[in-house]
């Protein structure tokens, strides 16, 4: 069998094995071979990442992963699944494997027969993939910790592999530089039709040419081919990626899903398709060809958005690499247990740091920890079961609050993404995805974002001004958001529902502009502490050792299976009738389900996978203590 350098650095090689012995079945043994090797953890550590690792210093045709969420999905590909070489020294015929490449794999001395009588056309599906949104710097680092793989690229490739010629590394026709400026330079809410640059106007295809002009007519004429990579947030990092999919995949892809793919990474330079235009914007090389726009969206070079062919792939629960990627295998069992073992003790500590940080609102913090934990378990008809969004009224204006208490969120949930809602902000910003026609794709909004994601909504930022047409529509796909958990996603001639479970948090000083599922007003208590004093307490209080504990158990418990007893079940039946008695105005269907997805979440912060009284009645008394809040905070403000 091969050696470890042998599938690891030459998968394809490996993989033309495969097919010569097992012909047209060789997928499902490809797959199968590739699981065996890669079933522990250690192994997967071997693999390198591309989202650590920059891609000059990855090998071509290597095994690589990408964590990564799926952008859009492009039409199918159709290429030579199977396909004739033949020897031009003695006319041996052999047939070779299409699968996991780009380029057809051919010896000096042989040529592809493309008119072979056992080439056979198949199609895979071709996904374009970002890093996930919002995803916290001590995830990725966390990530690439757990990665060992060393890499040093080769200048060459496989032995006994021949690739067509890749003239002349046409990959350094893009700098190193113009890529960072690329992507730092993207901002949400300035996709439009000319998001794809052309080409300049010369139409100059010479590799030759370029190389010999000054440095600084080459930069400007190599940024304006740059794609824009169509990152949902901008100041992301990390590379886009176009996946490309077979048949044999187990998972169904949807947009948003969030992936850790392995497959056999492809940078071949051929793969890029820039066209020249006249000064009209006409295409001068093929009239009859698609859109120069759509050509190069989908055709970006490998060396900015490198290309990947999936062996395997792992749709993702999580996204926290505390914690095992199946919680129910073996090991996700033995990893749950023992952080509940400490559950008491790690939610104690999280309550007392809320708590600091919500200016010694003890009821706060126990709403905040039930909001952190929050996800949609289940649909019914329009309603996402399991989202808690939720509203912190009182917030202090033109302070550095809503920063801070955002900074404490990055440093503990795996993916957040802070949004101050100014006048501004609502009216250029594009929240909501729209298709983008002349160019085939679909143009990222700040609200597609992966399951998981916090939004925090800074309201207290909010000042009188003019919302324009965009700015209403914004506010009416942020209201959607939280209120039914769905993104519509604008196709110019009508729009289309997607699901979502983005919790989202908002920090106002009056009643939200949002309809949340909970409003609860900040009543501090009495300090002389200033807010940067409390906040660096926070910090000092905040070990490495405990930081960990509490990042494991936000996503440990929120991810544990809840169950509601019959016994308790009755019990709530008999409070439901007798409250709607007492008090119906107060007590109505919405205020029901706040109790019931509240306890839900109350046991399961406690770690008890059932509902049991005592955390029924806890929940009775904090929605008590809340209501009354209300009229009170309302009275304040005078609203």
């Amino acid at each position: 069998m091969p050696g470890v350098d042998n599938w690891l650095n030459d998968p394809l090689n490996v993989i033309q094995n495969i097919f010569d012995n097992s012909g047209y079945d060789h997928p499902e043994k490809v797959t199968e071979y590739f699981k065996e090797k890669l079933s522990s953890q250690i192994s997967l550590s071997w693999i390198p990442s591309l989202n650590s690792t920059a891609l000059h210093n990855l090998n071509p045709n290597s095994l690589v992963k990408l964590r990564c969420m799926v952008q859009d999905m492009y039409d199918p590909e159709f290429y030579m699944g199977v396909y004739e070489t033949v020897d031009k020294t003695n006319g041996t015929v052999h047939l070779k494997s299409g699968r996991y490449q780009d380029v057809a794999d051919c010896s000096p001395n042989c040529e592809v027969d493309f008119n072979g009588k056992q080439n056979k056309t198949m199609d895979r599906q071709t996904l374009y993939c970002v890093p996930i949104p919002g995803e916290n710097t001590w995830v990725k680092m966390a990530h690439e910790e757990n990665n060992q793989a060393k890499v040093i690229a080769s200048g060459s490739t496989s032995a006994g592999r021949s690739k067509r010629h890749r003239d002349e590394d046409m990959m350094t026709e893009i700098s190193t530089s113009n890529v960072n400026a690329m992507q730092s330079g993207v901002h949400v809410g300035t996709h439009n039709e000319d998001d794809i640059s052309p080409r300049d106007e010369t139409g100059d295809n010479n590799t030759e040419t370029k190389r010999q002009r000054p440095d600084s007519e080459t930069s400007t004429s190599c940024s304006s081919h740059i794609p824009n990579l169509n990152f949902p947030l901008s100041g992301e990092t990390g590379p886009a990626c176009i996946v490309k999919i077979y048949e044999n995949l187990e998972n169904k892809v949807m947009v948003n899903d969030v992936f850790e793919f392995i497959g056999v990474l492809s940078v071949d330079p051929s793969m890029a398709q820039f066209k020249a235009t006249d000064s009209d914007g006409n295409t001068l090389l093929d009239p009859f060809s698609p859109g120069m726009e759509e050509e190069n969206a989908h055709c970006p070079p490998p060396s900015l958005v490198p290309r990947l062919h999936v062996i395997l792939a792992n749709k993702l629960q999580h996204n926290n690499p505390l914690l095992p990627t199946a919680l129910n295998s073996y090991e996700g069992t033995l990893v749950q247990e023992r952080i509940l073992t400490e559950v008491n003790t790690t939610r104690r500590n999280l309550v007392a740091i809320l708590e600091q940080a919500l200016f010694g609102d003890t009821l706060a913090a126990e709403y905040m920890i039930c909001h952190l934990i929050s996800f949609v378990y289940c649909r019914r008809d329009v309603v996402a079961l399991g989202k808690f969004s939720l509203n912190l009224m009182g917030c202090p204006t033109k302070s550095e609050f809503p920063q801070l208490l955002n900074k404490l969120l990055q440093h503990t949930v795996t993916q957040s993404h802070f949004l101050p809602m100014t006048v501004n902000n609502l009216n250029t910003i594009q929240f909501a995805p729209k298709k983008d026609y002349t160019a085939n794709r679909l143009l990222s909004g700040i609200l597609q974002l992966s399951c998981g994601t916090h939004l925090v909504v800074d309201e207290t930022v909010m000042e009188a001004g003019e919302l324009n047409a965009n700015g209403v529509k914004n506010l009416t796909a942020l209201g959607i958001v939280v209120r039914w958990q769905k993104v519509e996603y604008d196709f110019n001639f009508h729009k289309q529902e997607f699901p979502c479970d983005i919790p989202v948090l908002i920090l106002s000083e009056g009643k939200s502009l949002l309809q949340c599922d909970c409003m609860v007003p900040l009543i501090p208590c009495q300090s002389d502490a200033s807010l940067a004093e409390k906040y660096s307490g926070i910090d000092q209080y905040l070990t490495p050792a405990l930081l960990t504990k509490i990042r494991a158990y936000l996503d440990a418990v929120r991810l544990m299976e809840y169950t509601l007893p019959d016994s308790v079940q009755r019990v709530i039946e008999e409070d439901f009738v007798e409250m709607r008695r007492q008090d119906p105005a107060h007590m109505t269907i919405d205020d029901f389900h706040v109790l019931l997805i509240l306890a839900r979440l109350l046991s399961l912060s406690h770690g008890h996978k059932e509902l049991k009284r005592d955390f029924w009645d806890k929940v009775k008394i904090m929605e008590s203590e809340r209501k009354i809040r209300l009229p009170q905070h309302s009275a304040t403000l005078n609203i």
